[in-house]
């Protein structure tokens, strides 16, 4: 239904105009409904049926996986019972048994005391302490303890203790140097740091800890023998250390002296390693084990313990994910010097392999709560009377508890193995039923897709009313069984034509200028991914702008608004998609020159509107279409026609109808009437940009020089971009014209790099000090000339290699080799003179063309076995039929390569001229002088340290150095045309290798390198002149670049004639004499296939039409240059 302006007006600011162009498109949604009501009730009986099987089968595959998941858990519960209590026994016996070995060792030190008449309490030392520690270590059964001797000494033997410490000392330290293997202490160093008093840790120095002198009242019980050794901590050595001065050890002290019975402190503090420093600890205990002479305490044995060692061998087969939990009935104690840990628990993971401490917390899991196995490990008898008031004996329980990776070990598949039997009897059971439905329902499921797949059909080609009505033709009986039958499909158009006159619509012509010319040098594909992306953008702008699109001939876009819902505003919403569609093909073309290659950017978009009635209806017959007529309809294609490129006309009508909406603001009056067939004299107008009536600024385009403001038409090639992807490169609109092309040329090169590392197996070059140096010489001694060979020797066809190419997409040449690509390509580009001609596009478009011609003789190859790599024969067959050249991707590389750097640096005279002006490369190479130079300064430059991994990519051994440098020396010395000596030699060399009876001249060569070394020759001169052998319009553009360049010459004096006097029968004979014979070797040659007859056939017609045009070109031409050195003046 028509809309009012306001309303209209409304919508669109509902949806602004900087909407996302990713607007989606609708899609035909309605099928028609051809089930009836008897139909559906089957329908409903069979879900119904399907409900209640699904219930039976829920159920019973439930109850069965419940059972047998609950039979599992009972196994786990009950085997875990057993492997804890079996821990716990292990546990208790360990602990037993290090109770008993301290015991022992007190009795055998005190008995040892008082048989040595020498010596009494505290003055005593154990001979040969640390060797007897190690017994006693080994019988604990831990592998870490630290066992130590501390004699008590009372007030008034302090001093003698000092004297007797500094006596006894050399002789324990030797000793257990000896024993422990410590080869890093000395005595004498452990003697410099050994306190002679009791002492304790005083405030640091520095790094350097000090040591205060003990000088309170009462017993001291210092560090004396102790087991093992140990580092100097600190710069300290920890003998005759006061353990009273710690808190917890004088509350062991206290109650061992008190009870005469052995104490435990849990969780201690214990370093990881002598001198590791106090921010590494494990948590353990200290044992204090007292030594009784006569009933008197005089010393005691202190054992430290750490529980992550207690746990590790407990030597019990199946032990795994277990937790651990040891519990006091005491606090904990200090776990540093000045933190203490109020928690009473301790947990460790445990299984074979060892233990790791989890930390001062309970940390099992709540859900096995149930299945704890509880023992009590450490139980000191002691009479609790004979104790102070506040002070706590610890007695320690250890709880064992299962993890979820213990539980998963007794989880088997049973429960859902027997769960699937139970849906497997059931699905069995409706088996029958399934396939019964199936057939009798599979000749309505076929009447169904058929009806689907024309409703699809249908709604892809015509609009959403005119699809209604189509399946409602017969409104009085049923609806046909065949659409066909409606559209006229069969003998002819059945019933009355479907169609309607609509008497308020705007027609839009859009045609993509220069289109013809562009895709004349593109293959297919290019082709098409330009089409398919700007041709989409477009229909989500018609989707947005409610316009219908009709149809696309060709390169030109046709959509109307007004039908079939007719819309008041129909001319207002067309020029809106209009001026949508001009910014979207230039934003477009933009990016798209990325990957489509040089010029893509050039083309632009030419749009007419023309608003009136049209009739409008289906077209029966073969392959009927909604199609519109009337002189609507040819008037807005004359509106196209006479339009100029990125300017959109409209027709007096339609700028009435934009007025009449208050939008005269959007047009401008034409200068001057056009005149149109059948019509005569029109006045038409321009429709304004954007910017131009303030609502978004437009792109505008920059020239390349002075001389692309005059070529309208102008189109080059470019490869084929195998993912059409146009948005890998950020910030594309605010590149300039040559960083595109730098882009696209590291688009070009990039793949073929690909295909060099996947031919060698995925590998880059290593650093080759020896291919550094070969880097540093090749190509010195000589001239690039008299590097030029006859025939090169190329790799021979390795199937297996051949098979890794194919799989080229999973190779990535490394960011940093893509870097260096990128920012060598735009150094070459720099390097590059501001010539009209000779300039980084003319060398992209010679690229282009190389490209193109290779990837012809790789798709023909694909016709011989590329991609079926099953049969050898069909691979060496391919390989013979391109002579070599698609055996080796080095030999394509290098190609391209050179198609890119043949003009560095070109000064946009003739070798000739320079070799008269005596420059300083003339007097250097003598001949092919620009040739020579281009291949000096690239070769230099490539081999320049900033492009290592670029180097590294491309060649990895010194014999594919030479290839590729012999490979760029031959082909950009081929695109010296004008010398003739090597003209000669090329066509004496193409006469022997292709001629019809073979001859012995090159007898002992290989026959296909003669044939791939002449092709090459003949490929890059054919790219270098291949403007004259594509479209009329492209040979037009270079045509006239290059008389430029040639007449700028010729006025600055660097020319001895006037080249417009001789121009146009110069390139008369440029073509007879060379360019059609080129291109007739290329035909002949059979191995670019299609793309031979292409670049023939184009020759042939651009002499014809240079015969014809030419003279008349040349003074267009003269006056152009005129004209623009005016405009420069």
């Amino acid at each position: 239904m028509g809309k009012s302006p306001t309303e209209s007006n409304a919508g669109m600011s509902q949806f602004d105009e900087s909407t996302a162009e990713d607007s989606p498109v609708p899609e035909a949604c309605a099928v028609p409904m051809v089930a009836d009501q008897e139909e559906r009730a089957v329908t409903h009986s069979k879900l119904l049926f399907f409900f209640v099987l699904l219930l039976a089968v829920s159920g019973t595959a439930s109850a069965t996986f419940l059972l047998m998941e609950s039979e599992e858990c009972n196994d786990f519960r009950d085997g875990f019972a057993g492997l804890g209590s079996e821990v716990s026994t292990v546990a208790g016996q360990k602990v037993d048994q290090m109770f008993s070995a301290l015991d022992s060792f007190s009795l055998f030190i005190a008995s040892d005391a008082e048989a040595n008449q020498n010596s009494s309490w505290p003055l005593v030392t154990i001979p040969k302490f640390s060797a007897k520690s190690e017994k006693i270590a080994e019988l604990t059964g831990l592998e870490r303890p630290e066992i130590v001797m501390s004699p008590v000494v009372q007030e008034e033997d302090r001093e003698q203790w000092s004297s007797f410490v500094l006596e006894s000392s050399p002789v324990f330290y030797q000793e257990s140097i000896d024993n422990e293997g410590n080869k890093k202490l000395t005595v004498e160093e452990m003697m410099d740091i050994t306190m002679p008093y009791v002492w304790y840790y005083g405030p640091p120095n520095g790094m350097a800890a000090t040591a205060e002198r003990i000088e309170r009242p009462g017993p001291v019980l210092p560090l004396w023998n102790m087991y093992p050794l140990g580092d100097p901590f600190l710069g300290l050595m920890t003998l005759n250390l006061d353990m009273l001065k710690f808190l917890e050890t004088e509350n062991q002290f206290q109650t061992t002296s008190l009870t005469l019975r052995p104490s435990l402190s849990f969780a201690q503090v214990v370093d990881t390693g002598a001198g590791a420093g106090l921010d590494q600890i494990e948590i353990g205990s200290q044992i204090m084990q007292p030594i009784i002479e006569n009933g008197v305490l005089v010393g005691m044995i202190l054992l430290r313990l750490r529980w992550v060692d207690f746990f590790q061998n407990l030597n019990i087969d199946g032990l795994t994910g277990t937790i651990a939990v040891l519990r006091s009935s005491c606090n904990i104690g200090y776990v540093s010097f000045d933190e203490f840990a109020s928690n009473k628990e301790l947990s460790y993971l445990i299984d074979t392999s060892g233990s790791v401490f989890l930390g001062l917390l309970d940390a099992h899991n709540p859900k096995y709560d149930d299945h704890v196995v509880s023992k009590v490990v450490v139980d000191v008898d002691v009479d609790e009377s004979k104790l102070p008031h506040g002070v706590c004996v610890p007695k320690v329980t250890l709880d064992l508890y299962p993890t979820e990776e213990l539980e998963k070990t007794f989880q088997t598949s049973k429960p859902i193995v027997y769960a699937a039997v139970v849906v497997a009897i059931f699905a069995f059971t409706s088996l029958v039923f399934l396939l019964y439905d199936f057939f009798v329902g599979r000749r309505q499921r076929k009447f169904m897709d058929r009806i689907v797949r024309q409703d699809q059909i249908v709604s892809n080609v015509f609009p959403a009313a005119i699809r209604d009505r189509l399946y409602g033709r017969d409104k009085e009986g049923s609806q046909p069984d065949n659409l066909l039958d409606t559209l006229g499909g069969g003998d002819g158009p059945g019933g009355a034509p479907l169609a309607d006159l609509f008497l308020e619509t705007t027609v839009v012509f859009a045609d993509i200028a220069g289109f013809t010319a562009w895709a004349s040098a593109r293959e297919p594909a290019q082709v098409f991914i330009l089409l398919e992306t700007i041709y989409g953008a477009f229909d989500r702008r018609a989707y947005r702008h409610n316009v219908f699109k009709v149809e696309t001939v060709g390169d030109c876009y046709v959509a109307v608004a007004g039908l079939p819902e007719p819309d008041k505003d129909h001319a207002m919403a067309v020029c809106r998609f209009a001026r949508d569609c001009v910014k979207v093909m230039q934003d477009t073309t933009l990016k798209l020159e990325v990957s489509l290659g040089p010029d893509t950017s050039e083309l632009d978009l030419r749009v007419g509107i023309h608003s009136g009635q049209v009739t409008a209806g289906v077209l029966r017959g073969e392959r009927s279409r909604f199609q519109l007529f009337g002189d609507t309809m040819n008037t807005a294609a004359r509106m196209e026609n006479t339009s100029a490129r990125n300017q959109i006309q409209v027709s007096q009508v339609t700028a009435d109808l934009l007025s009449a909406s208050g939008l005269s603001a959007w047009i401008a009056p034409r200068k001057n009437k056009i005149f149109v067939k059948g019509k005569g004299e029109m006045q038409t107008y321009w429709l304004k940009a954007k910017a131009e009536v303030g609502l978004e600024t437009s792109k505008s385009k920059s020239s390349l020089d002075f001389v692309a403001e005059t070529l309208t038409d102008s189109s080059v090639t470019s490869s084929v971009r195998e993912t059409g992807d146009v948005g890998e490169i950020s910030d594309i609109e605010a590149m300039t014209k040559t960083e595109r092309l730098v882009e696209w040329n590291v688009e070009v090169l990039s793949p073929l790099l690909q295909q060099i590392i996947a031919s060698r197996g995925g590998t880059v070059c290593p650093d080759d000090k020896s291919l550094s140096q070969h880097e540093a010489t090749i190509g010195t001694g000589k001239t690039v000339l008299e590097e030029f060979v006859p025939i090169i020797p190329l790799r021979r066809f390795d199937a297996g290699e051949l098979s890794k190419r194919q799989k080229v997409s999973s190779i990535d040449i490394g960011a940093e080799a893509k870097s260096q690509l990128r920012s060598y390509l735009a150094n070459v580009a720099s390097m590059y003179q501001d010539n009209p001609f000779h300039n980084f596009e003319h060398a992209s478009h010679v690229t282009a063309s190389v490209k193109k011609l290779l990837t012809r003789i790789v798709n023909v190859d694909d016709g011989h076995g590329l991609r079926t790599t099953t049969e050898e024969v069909d691979l060496v067959n391919m390989a013979g039929h391109s002579y070599g050249i698609t055996s080796d991707p080095l030999t394509q590389f290098s190609v391209v390569f050179s198609a890119i750097i043949h003009d560095m640096d070109h000064p946009g005279v003739p070798n000739a001229q320079l070799v008269k002006e005596k420059t300083r490369n003339a007097q250097i190479f003598k001949k092919s002088v620009a040739e020579q130079n281009s291949v000096e300064l690239a070769w230099g430059m490539l081999m320049g340290k900033e492009y290592k991994a670029l180097r590294a990519c491309i060649y990895q051994t010194e014999d594919d150095l030479r290839r590729f440098r012999q490979l760029v020396v031959n082909t950009v010395m081929a695109t010296d045309i004008v010398d003739k000596e090597l003209q000669a030699l090329r066509k004496s060399r193409w006469e022997t290798a292709f001629a019809k009876a073979p001859t012995n001249q090159n007898a002992g060569l290989s026959s296909d390198d003669c044939k791939a070394t002449i092709v090459i020759e003949h490929l890059i001169q054919a790219s270098d002149v291949s403007h004259t052998m594509q479209h009329w319009h492209i040979y037009k553009s270079w045509n006239q670049r290059f008389f430029v360049e040639c007449y700028a010459a010729y006025k600055a004096g660097r020319a001895e004639s006037d080249p417009s006097l001789n121009w146009y029968k110069g390139e008369l004979g440029f073509f007879d004499f060379y360019v059609i014979p080129l291109a007739k070797k290329l035909d002949s040659c059979g191995v670019f296939g299609v793309s031979s007859h292409e670049y023939l056939s184009y020759a042939l017609n651009n002499r014809d039409e240079w015969a014809r045009e030419g003279e008349h070109l040349v003074q267009e031409y003269l006056a152009k240059h005129e004209e623009m050195n005016k405009k420069l003046q």
